[in-house]
């Protein structure tokens, strides 16, 4: 499927038995759900799909088992990397020829390659795949930073199309925007920035929480994008916000995530070690902040 990304992209997550093997079968019938709540796209085997706990056949498994369950109704993108050049490649042309509409890719963890250096590793990617690249922009998990500068002079390859940028700054955003807007489309990859990112023009939101709270996260995108009405928006941002805070400032977002997918009727088990599933504490902090959504109250009936 080609087709100009936007909207709210699911960071899918990689549902797993209480063994932490993976179950497909979830996988599926979660993906099916996620589509039909009005997900515009589906990211599986970015941080929240545990990408890096991952084999190579399981990661190509998950791939194929997404894009079957999706069946061509929105766009799979793909997250595809690793620690070498080479490596990022392959898993990017395994994506291209499984049938993704393009690829996420951050920078190379851990290496901490410098700025001439990351320029050759994506023009490496560019040129290996013809499917459109996304460039994930999150210094806290890589250990490098892809300043505005940077994102703009990488903006120039053929395939770098879209960027998830996750730093939680929205000066960043803007920037971003100023610079190669015309170029490059930006999508917001911090929930608690989300409503103003949209605001000011993001063509869309990459989210973990998405898989919590699909049909809110479109209903957003929505007001704000489609109707612009922007009072309705704020309201229901304000109302999300305390459970978006609470995700992204806890530190086991991930674990979080899966915990909460169990509260709102989707159980998809825990996550593979060495991250441990909630504690009973968290949960109950969990419950809490989930009570007064619309959406949760609507999952606890089966709706």
């Amino acid at each position: 499927m080609k087709t100009k990304l936007h909207g709210v992209l699911a960071a899918l997550v990689t549902p797993m038995k209480a063994n932490e093997e993976i179950d497909y079968a979830r996988l599926a019938e979660f993906t099916d759900h996620l589509i039909r709540k009005g997900v515009h796209g589906l990211v599986p085997l970015g941080s929240t799909g545990e990408f890096y706990a991952l084999t190579a056949a399981e990661r190509e498994a998950v791939l194929r088992t997404v894009l079957e369950a999706a069946t061509g109704r929105v766009p799979v993108v793909a997250g595809a990397n690793a620690g070498a050049t080479r490596d990022v490649a392959a898993l990017s042309r395994q994506a291209e020829q499984l049938g993704c509409s393009g690829v996420m890719l951050a920078a190379p963890y851990y290496s901490l390659p410098r700025p001439a250096e990351l320029f050759a590793h994506f023009r490496a990617v560019n040129n290996a795949i013809g499917v459109p690249i996304m460039l994930y922009n999150y210094p806290g998990r890589t250990g490098v930073d892809m300043t505005p500068d940077f994102i703009a002079k990488l903006a120039e390859l053929k395939n770098v199309r879209y960027v998830k940028e996750s730093t939680g700054e929205m000066p960043r955003i803007t920037e971003l925007m100023r610079r190669c807007g015309d170029r490059l489309g930006v999508f917001c990859g911090c929930d608690t920035i989300a409503l103003e990112s949209l605001t000011v023009g993001a063509i869309g939101w990459v989210g973990g929480v998405a898989n919590v709270l699909p049909a809110s996260h479109v209903k957003l995108y929505e007001l704000v994008v489609e109707t612009r009405n922007y009072p309705a928006a704020q309201k229901l941002f304000f109302e999300m916000l305390p459970v978006l805070e609470l995700m992204e400032g806890g530190g086991k977002y991930t674990q979080w995530v899966k915990a909460a997918c169990g509260l709102a009727g989707h159980p998809v088990g825990p996550p593979r070690a060495p991250l441990r599933a909630a504690t009973s504490a968290e949960l109950k902090a969990l419950k809490a902040v989930f009570a007064g959504l619309p959406e949760m109250r609507r999952c606890r009936r089966g709706n």
